[in-house]
């Protein structure tokens, strides 16, 4: 019998889920799971990664059949036949992965599966444009998907949704891509939708989101359900044990104050910055694209050993172009780039690595895994000579390595065989991570967005890894869309405007106003 909460009121029920069981293979990854979700009210989805919320989501949504259980829709059996019998049916979903055509723009993506006839871009256009300004999203309808920023193409997303009206809409970790002010807009994005009588699912493991919007919440745990709450707000320190199963840790607080259970220590004016000993410099990096259009403006920054420098801004600034600089994917139009006095610039990212950076890229999918590999080849990518024995591959010590490897880190599949496509969401980027910083001469490691999608406990858990390679001596570049986050983790920070750098400052919370100027475009 689950845990609850509060009193739980009976609503009027839009989505009904009883006893809702789906297995892959051995794997049960739902087990007898029950939800209601009433017109009006937005339910919050937790859990940890693997705990079972996509594959819930990807029920209903029509893309895995039940395998026991029962769904009603407005009291009628819904059992749909895909995703489009769903849609059909008024259920649209946000997925936590983007399902764009890259290389159409946003007006031709969103004509997909919708259009019969004669296209009308123009239509569809300027109903992005009113959707856009309606609910804060701002979109260019004619921009190619692969020219927008991760978080552009998460607004996509939600716009396509929003186009059909739907009853219910499902939304699987949809601020995980997405700046403060973002947030705030999909949050407000929620509260319209659910005041119109449309029920809202919201799958997050952001506690500061559920204390503010949820109407009731929903806790699962190894594809059950373990505990319900009508008042969220209330009962997250309930809702976080009944997650994790533990207490969240210390580490000084910083895991609480980045996912909102508590607000960051109140801080004067910071001590004087000590003496640091520079481990990697970026001086003067600048980077023109194929149009012409200056992405990065004489960008120079010096990160010391065991020191945390946080790049902030609103997507779309130059961060992503800095990232892919310094891992060797972009080469710089001017300026040196360099780690422990080795001359990086425009090397390819085998030399970057073999000179010790580490790099989490903040698109996994795209460059930062092999989907088809199984999990230990991902996490021994490039090191994989060090097993092998006259060009053979010693699989057993190669497993046992990589089945450390995933306790150390918590990384979660039924074995370092299993394919890597298999893993949650989380569980690929903790495996990234962890493949990142285990390189055995790492130095300098670029970060971007390392705790994006992460549940609660391992976002506490990414931050200890981060800094116990800083007390080795390893300097960060953490690029995060999280400003608390960074406020609450790097030492200093650093703030970007249109590819420049507009200010600088200690990262404390007495310094976030500032820091929020700054990302305007403003000095402080």
């Amino acid at each position: 019998m689950p845990d609850t909460a509060g009193t739980e009121r009976e609503p009027n029920r839009l989505l009904t889920l009883t006893g809702v069981t789906k297995r892959f293979g051995a794997l049960t990854a739902l087990n007898a799971v029950s939800l209601n979700i009433a017109p009006g009210e937005i339910h919050c989805m937790l859990g940890e990664n693997g705990a079972g919320k996509s594959t819930l989501c990807n029920v209903i949504f029509g893309i895995h059949p039940p395998d026991e259980g029962t769904m009603l829709l407005n009291g009628a059996p819904y059992r749909p036949s895909g995703p489009a019998d769903a849609l059909r049916k008024g259920i649209a979903m946000v997925h936590q992965h983007f399902s764009l055509v890259p290389d159409l723009t946003v007006v031709d993506n969103l004509l997909l599966g919708q259009a019969r006839g004669i296209l009308d871009r123009g239509a569809c256009a300027a109903q992005i444009e009113k959707l856009s300004a309606e609910y804060g999203l701002a979109l260019a309808p004619f921009a190619k998907i692969q020219d927008l920023s991760v978080g552009e193409r998460q607004r996509v997303e939600i716009i396509k949704c929003l186009m059909r009206n739907p009853r219910l809409l499902v939304l699987d970790e949809p601020t995980a891509v997405l700046l403060p002010p973002e947030i705030a807009s999909l949050i407000d994005v929620c509260r319209r939708v659910a005041a119109r009588g449309c029920g809202v699912m919201l799958v997050t493991h952001k506690l500061a989101e559920i204390k503010s919007v949820a109407t009731r919440a929903t806790v699962l745990r190894g594809g059950k359900t373990v505990a319900v709450s009508a008042n969220p707000a209330d009962d997250i320190g309930m809702l976080v044990r009944a997650m994790i199963q533990r207490e969240l840790g210390p580490l000084d607080n910083t895991a609480e104050a980045a996912l909102g259970i508590t607000e960051p220590a109140t801080a004067g004016e910071p001590t004087t910055e000590r003496p640091r000993d520079i481990v990697a410099q970026i001086d003067g990096l600048s980077l023109l694209d194929p149009q012409g259009v200056k992405r990065l403006d004489n960008v120079t920054i010096e990160i010391g050993r065991g020191e945390i420098v946080g790049i902030a801004g609103v997507e779309g600034n130059g961060q992503s172009e800095l990232s892919a600089i310094l891992s060797g994917m972009m080469r710089p139009t001017s300026g040196l780039f360099s780690v422990q006095d080795s001359d990086l610039t425009g090397r390819g990212p085998k030399e970057i690595t073999a000179a010790g950076v580490g790099v989490v890229p903040e698109d996994r999918h795209a460059v930062g895994c092999v989907t088809a590999m199984s999990v230990a080849e991902n996490m021994f990518l490039g090191r994989l000579e060090s097993f092998s024995h006259f060009g053979l591959l010693r699989r057993a010590a190669f497993h046992e390595a990589a089945s450390a490897m995933m306790q150390r880190f918590d990384v979660r599949a039924s074995g370092p065989g299993a394919a890597f496509s298999s893993l949650s969401g989380g569980n690929q980027q903790k495996a990234v991570l962890a493949r990142e910083l285990t390189l055995p001469n790492l130095a300098f490691l670029v970060a971007a967005q390392p705790t994006r999608g992460l549940d609660v406990g391992a976002v506490e858990a990414v931050y200890g890894h981060i800094r116990e390679a800083c007390r080795r001596g390893v300097g960060v570049l953490l690029i995060s869309s999280e400003l608390d986050e960074l406020l609450a983790v790097a030492d200093r920070i650093v703030v970007f405007y249109r590819g420049r750098i507009v200010g600088t400052c200690p990262a404390s919370p007495a310094y976030r106003e500032r820091v929020g100027i700054m990302m305007s475009g403003q000095p402080a």
